[in-house]
């Protein structure tokens, strides 16, 4: 118990102990974080009508960015997964940094649900003995138990492995590795039970086709590895930990062929949607051209598009993708592109138009551009703590000193210096 307690303070005081920058960006995330939860306090006071949602389009901002953020959570495998199972060199001196990742995403997936809630006071009725969870027949309970269920193997398996190199001792490896080749699989398991969340709604054309799992994964595994390489280029831009350029090649490689693939899926998409031309390819139709004036949402179609688009072909080309100082703004333009296409791009336009055909634009209010502001915020709040304290650990610059054991080794070696 002195072993973990001490882990816990030395892993908070090596995640709160840094320079002026680092400081100013703690600032920095925290006017964001207050005006978090400024938004909120109002939403809970006086209801969802703070918002731009309404009864036609009932899904808005905050439900897209948590579909994002399930997936850039599940791409912690891209790390975990060459290390363990791959036995790649490189990748398992970090990988515990991809673990750090996954639990700041699943922390922004909770608090963008709650904030959609309206009501998260209410969410005792899913717990089970006191309300009705209604598993295994309602799909919401599945994404429940499998995100929070990955939240808990990573906080089992990188904070049993943090504590094990804290404390000099080796892993046991009976215990850490079922964890570690579970959570690989679970990490599939939440974005597919996220988009078996939306697309097994007939009502709904643009969500209701079995392509939806798979586009989710493969969007995860380009957006998510583009955000780790960014981490691990300011990790070893900021700190003294030595990330291998192997590891980033290896990501950035990922990246590339995902994406490509990703960007077939939308040809797919469009070419079945719109070469018929029927009445269910009303939602993509808004997305991309418009309906009779109502085109908010075109502009950001056709950046995403842009952008994901102009970032495949540079990163086709070797010398580009392994220029480390182009790949960075490379993998920004990946991020913010899959951030609309599966964000705004994805769940507007499946609740636009309605079943019976109305057409209801949506804008996010001032209220929701704080709440989501702030929730990325928090998110990046909790990923710097937990990159600061791992690092700290991984360089063993904070390590376990047994006070008892150096009493004893002091006698020593004054006796050693009278004899």
């Amino acid at each position: 118990m002195k072993r973990f307690s001490s882990f816990v303070v030395d892993f908070i005081r090596a995640a709160f102990t840094g320079g002026p920058l680092f400081w100013a960006w703690i600032l920095f995330l925290s006017f964001f974080m207050a005006l978090y939860g400024y938004g909120q306090i109002v939403q809970l006071s006086e209801g969802m009508i703070v918002t731009g949602l309404n009864d036609q389009v009932s899904w808005g901002f905050y439900l897209a960015n948590f579909v994002f953020m399930v997936g850039v959570a599940a791409a912690a495998v891209t790390v975990v997964f060459p290390a363990y199972v791959y036995k790649h060199h490189d990748m398992h001196k970090i990988v515990v940094l991809g673990e750090m990742v996954a639990i700041a995403a699943v922390i922004m997936c909770l608090l963008f649900v709650v904030a959609h809630m309206g009501r998260p006071d209410r969410a005792w009725h899913l717990v089970p003995g006191i309300g009705i969870l209604n598993w295994p027949n309602s799909m919401l309970a599945w994404d429940v138990i499998v995100l929070n269920g990955y939240l808990l193997l990573n906080i089992i398996g990188g904070f049993y492995f943090l504590y094990k190199k804290y404390t000099g001792q080796p892993i046991n490896k009976w215990f850490y590795l079922p964890v570690v080749y579970v959570a690989i699989v679970w990490a599939v398991s939440i974005h597919t039970v996220t988009a078996f969340l939306i697309n097994t709604m007939p009502a709904r054309p643009m969500w209701f086709h079995s392509i939806m799992p798979i586009k989710f994964i493969i969007t995860a595994f380009a957006a998510g590895p583009s955000l780790i390489i960014i981490v691990f280029l300011l990790v070893r831009r900021f700190t003294p930990f030595k990330i291998a350029d192997n590891a980033i090649h290896l990501l950035s490689h990922i990246v590339t062929w995902c994406l490509g693939i990703a960007l077939f899926f939308m040809l797919s998409e469009v070419v079945t949607e719109l070469y018929p031309s029927t009445e269910h390819a009303g939602g993509l139709k808004y997305l991309m051209f418009g309906h009779h004036g109502l085109n908010a949402l075109v502009p950001f179609y056709w950046t995403s598009l842009g952008l994901m688009a102009g970032a495949f072909i540079l990163l086709l080309i070797p010398k580009v993708r392994k220029n480390l100082t182009i790949l960075p703004f490379l993998c920004i333009a990946v991020f913010l592109g899959i951030w609309i296409e599966k964000g705004m791009g994805l769940m507007l336009p499946g609740v636009i138009p309605t079943p019976i055909g109305e057409y209801a634009e949506y804008t996010p209010s001032m209220i929701e551009y704080m709440i989501v502001g702030g929730i990325w915020a928090t998110g990046f709040f909790v990923l710097t703590i937990l990159i600061k304290g791992a690092t700290g650990i991984m360089l063993e610059t904070v390590k376990y000193r047994d006070t008892a054991e150096q009493p004893s080794r002091g006698k020593q070696t004054a006796s050693t210096a009278t004899a």
